[in-house]
């Protein structure tokens, strides 16, 4: 019997593939993305120039000043994702919505306004050679937590559920989150130059970071729960914000704001409720400012009256409303396109006439291109808005008390947007808006409430002229025009809308403020600022075509749309 051997190949040994776990990456992302974001904000302690000629004096040791605190900011922020990334016990609420992209646009913020400040030093100083070692090292320490950062795997699909917590500390949160909107106005407004680029770069990451962390959410829960109280402390706060210590200078550019945000927000009736789009709106802003200089006592009065305040106030409101009524008829009932060029027109009829009203060309009524000059200070309940006034030991000047009328003119302003805004003729604004056939057809007589709205519009911008002319002293024709170097006008106050947000309330206010203080504060850019601002305009396009604060009711509708689809 023959045996027969069958002869079996050995294949080799597969080679032994050790298999890298996605946890080693996450875990060295968050360890450097924690690490860098604490050197960062370390770097801030130690000098960054030679000279204290750079803005913010950053030659000091052991504290940060200037462009320092922002880049601290940052770093502290990036920190704080991080131990939230990490999960660590009570660091784990700053991310409720997820770590990754917040911690990402956090330590971006960081390296955009260090490497900045580091630039600017060199730009404003002559060369690279000015900054010190103290600076080079920040600059690398704000790479660290990017790369860390870009390590971590993306956030999960369902976010965190916050822990609900008792009503006492959703108050106190209601309540910090008004005193750390305090400190930034006042810290931003204080700022110049180089400083508030660099405080727009910070402040613009940080917003994307809270947002994306779920904070931003949170709080605008917490607000709807307790309404009355998120108004109250916002209102306390911007009552504080003449007690911080700020000079005269920086109440001027308070009040401006507050005037430039009223205006905005009497536009957002016209455009973000009824979606009609004026693009002559800032002269019913002039017709309440002359309105009120002709009756005020000004000594170049035509009509040589002086009301009290309150009638002047009412003035301006119902004449600028009569001027919304007899513009409105006979144009609002064309649409899109043809609206906008009617309201444009009529906007430079305003500017025009108020130029022809001279006595010469015209009768003279508004004192043509020289305007109606020396318009008196007010005087209410015979506090004199023009004295110093002293109140809890802090002196109040001029602008600080047309601050604190202004900004309760701008409440009032507020109160009856959100009213009118949740009425059925608020309701109705909307359903225009969004298909005027269909509304139509539902039974809502569309001219009668487009009327309604361009008067309402008209007169809320009237009663913030009639405070506009006593706080400038004079009223002349150049600021009522369409497009300018200076806002208020008519393409600024637009933008303040679209890019705020149509139809909110805080939008147009946000809006508002950065419009008014970028081309004042960003001076050394005169030459670029419309190159900036059309960059700006496609950015927040492309990242946040709602606006800044997006209109929540638009938002569930274009949800629930794209959910049917």
């Amino acid at each position: 019997m023959n045996t027969v051997t069958r002869l079996t190949k050995t294949a080799p040994a597969a080679p032994v593939v050790q298999e890298v776990s996605p946890a080693r990456p996450a875990s060295l992302g968050r360890a450097l993305a924690a690490a860098g974001g604490a050197l960062t904000a370390a770097s801030t302690l130690v000098a960054w120039t030679w000279t204290p000629a750079f803005p913010g004096d950053l030659t000091v040791n052991g504290w940060p000043g200037g462009l320092q605190v922002l880049t601290l900011a940052s770093g502290l922020l990036t920190v704080l994702a991080a131990l939230g990334a990490y999960g660590v016990r009570g660091f784990r609420w700053a991310v409720p919505a997820g770590a990754t992209t917040a911690l990402r646009l956090f330590a971006l913020g960081g390296l955009a306004v260090t490497w900045f400040a580091v630039g600017a030093i060199s730009w404003t100083l002559g060369g690279s050679i000015n900054v010190e070692p103290g600076g080079w090292f920040a600059a690398a320490a704000s790479v660290v937590p990017v790369v860390g950062a870009f390590l971590l795997p993306q956030d999960p699909r369902v976010p965190l559920k916050p822990r609900q917590l008792p009503s006492w500390a959703e108050l106190l949160l209601i309540a910090a989150a008004a005193g750390a909107g305090l400190l930034v106005f006042t810290y931003g407004i204080g700022t110049e130059g180089e400083l508030f680029a660099g405080f727009l770069i910070t402040a613009g990451f940080a917003a994307a970071g809270l947002a994306k962390a779920g904070l931003l959410a949170r709080l605008t829960g917490l607000t709807a729960r307790h309404r009355t109280t998120a108004s109250a402390a916002t209102l306390v706060a911007a009552i504080a914000f003449p007690f911080t210590g700020s000079d005269e200078t920086y109440m001027s550019v308070g009040v401006n704001i507050l005037i430039f945000a009223t205006v905005a927000l009497g536009l957002n009736v016209v455009v973000g409720l009824a979606g009609l789009l004026d693009l002559g709106y800032v002269a019913f802003l002039g017709v309440g400012a002359y309105t009120a200089a002709l009756v005020s006592g000004a000594s170049a009065s035509a009509l040589g009256i002086h009301l009290p305040f309150w009638a002047a106030v009412l003035a301006g409101g119902l004449v600028s409303m009569l001027f919304g009524l007899l513009i409105g008829a006979p144009t609002l009932r064309v649409r899109g396109d043809y609206l906008a060029i009617v309201t444009l027109g009529f906007g430079e009829i305003f500017r025009i006439a108020v130029n022809n009203l001279d006595g010469k060309s015209g009768p003279n009524i508004t004192g043509g291109p020289g305007g109606i000059p020396n318009i008196p200070d007010l005087s209410l309940f015979g506090f004199d808005f023009g004295a110093t006034h002293v109140i809890a030991g802090v002196p109040l000047g001029r602008f600080a008390n047309y601050f604190l009328l202004m900004l309760l003119v701008t409440a009032v302003v507020v109160v009856v947007f959100q009213r009118v805004g949740e009425s059925r003729t608020g309701r109705a604004w909307v359903a225009i808006r969004e298909d005027e056939t269909a509304a139509t057809a539902m039974g809502i007589n569309s001219f009668k409430l487009k009327l309604i709205a361009f008067a309402l519009g008209a007169a809320l911008a009237g009663v913030a002229g009639t405070v506009q002319a006593h706080v400038s002293y004079a009223v002349v024709p150049d600021p009522y025009q369409f497009a300018g170097a200076v806002p208020p006008n008519s393409a600024f106050l637009l933008a303040a809308v679209v890019l705020g947000g149509t139809g909110t309330v805080a939008g147009p206010l946000i809006g508002a403020a950065l419009l008014y203080l970028i081309p004042m504060k960003l001076q050394f850019m005169q030459d670029y600022q419309l190159m900036a601002f059309g960059i700006a305009l496609i950015l927040l396009m492309r990242f946040r075509p709602d606006g800044l604060v997006a209109d929540r009711r638009k938002r569930m509708n274009d949800e629930a749309a794209g959910a049917t689809a």
